[in-house]
């Protein structure tokens, strides 16, 4: 039976939103919610941004040391030769996203006329071939503006990745231009005649982000295929944003479309909250109060009939249960004396604040290098660390140090 996966794509097309960004610690900590959250990837990056490098491979330390897999990271470069060749030279990344444009807009506005298709075409499978014969495996072909590209054109590209090793091929809606009718048909017509998984990249231009995803997924379903979905954490992406993530896979398990038998099964939506509350935190952007599962209205009723329906039996006025996403738990807050660990923190007051934490080091010289590690990730961030990140530091801190770090090593 096919599976419906998730590729988030929050530490690449995320961070690139206009006015905000992640600290390298900050991106490592979604990679460790995803991880619990289920995804089947992460595009964790940019392997040839040179102050990219110690952090992805910080991670990918992490993947081979058991902390993050079964979770796979994922770098995304121009589907060009030399991007194959830096990745490989700079980075331990095994697994790639090799993109270039294919619409005739595109090929035209961004290249100046100094490319056509055949030569998009012969690039890609040039850059493809060169990280197969580098050992890069798990590689998807991207089609930046691929619904304004037409169809024939897509097959051709999308087969030609196929014969030269591609796992998927990505269809971006890059401007969310699609509906959800027009990019079933499209996806479906390339699962069929190409037999390759279309992954669904779709960003939220007029708001159909989520809809376009699904009808995505049930067309490489409908064509006997595993449907690979991209997302962001909170939706956070370029202009109106990506795809969100808790929303696609409620979307998947409730809606009437009835996806959720396809739902890969290491999906755990009680990470949810957590998740959704830390990339709100790291972004500096709010939660919307009616963001579905997470927002603050999300499971609140207000008017007399839905409460009284509410009371009788939930299932009345909610198609799932806040529990499912991880919400409900007891939260404590400090209402008076309060030690922050940030920049100028001492080894006394640290030491305090991780054991109330339940973090024990085994000597003061090992406390003393996890407080020097927070201490840098606070200047970098510029914001305090909250439990999550004190806690993985004190646990992890070579490859802390590896991601730290922002000039090569």
């Amino acid at each position: 039976m096919p599976t419906v996966r998730i590729i988030d794509v929050t530490n690449r097309d995320g961070v690139q939103t206009a006015r905000l960004g992640l600290a390298k610690l900050e991106k490592t900590m979604i990679n460790k919610f995803l991880v619990d959250f289920g995804a089947y990837a992460s595009e964790c990056g940019f392997p040839v941004t040179e102050h990219e490098w110690n952090y992805i491979n910080g991670n990918v330390d992490l993947v081979t040391h058991g902390e993050f897999a079964p979770m796979h990271l994922m770098g995304w470069i121009r589907a060009i030769k030399d991007d194959v060749n830096e990745a490989k030279a700079n980075t331990q990344i095994s697994h790639l996203n090799l993109s270039a444009s294919t619409s005739d807009q595109m090929i035209a506005g961004k290249y100046g006329g100094k490319k056509t298709q055949d030569d998009v075409l012969n690039e890609m499978i040039i850059a493809l071939d060169r990280a197969v014969e580098l050992g890069f495996t798990r590689i998807g072909v991207n089609a930046e503006d691929a619904s304004r590209t037409g169809i024939d054109f897509l097959i051709k590209y999308a087969l030609a990745a196929k014969e030269h090793g591609a796992e998927r091929f990505r269809y971006c809606d890059t401007l969310g231009y699609d509906s959800p009718k027009s990019i079933y048909a499209r996806t479906y017509k390339i699962a069929t005649e190409v037999g390759i998984p279309v992954e669904m990249h779709c960003h939220n231009d007029i708001g159909m982000a989520v809809a376009c995803s699904l009808e995505g997924a049930r067309a490489n379903i409908d064509a006997g295929l595993d449907a690979f979905i991209d997302t962001t954490v909170n939706g956070i992406g370029e202009r109106a944003g990506n795809a969100d993530l808790i929303s696609v896979v409620l979307a998947l398990k409730y809606s009437a479309e009835n996806l959720g038998e396809y739902l890969d099964p290491r999906i755990n939506l009680s990470i949810a909250w957590k998740l959704a509350n830390y990339a709100s935190y790291a972004f500096k952007v709010p939660i919307p109060i009616n963001q579905p599962g997470v927002g603050a209205n999300a499971f609140s009723h207000a008017s007399g009939i839905h409460a009284d329906g509410i009371l009788k039996d939930n299932k009345n006025y909610e198609l799932y249960d806040f529990t499912e996403l991880g919400r409900g738990e007891m939260e404590f807050v400090e209402t008076g004396r309060n030690i922050i660990v940030g920049e100028y923190s001492g080894i006394a007051g640290f030491k305090h604040v991780m054991e109330s934490l339940g973090v024990k080091f085994k000597d003061d010289a090992e406390a003393k290098y996890a407080l020097k590690l927070s201490r840098y990730a606070n200047v970098l961030k510029q914001k305090p660390l909250v439990k999550e990140e004190l806690i993985f530091i004190a646990q992890h801190p070579m490859a802390v140090k590896k991601i730290l770090t922002l000039a090569p090593l």
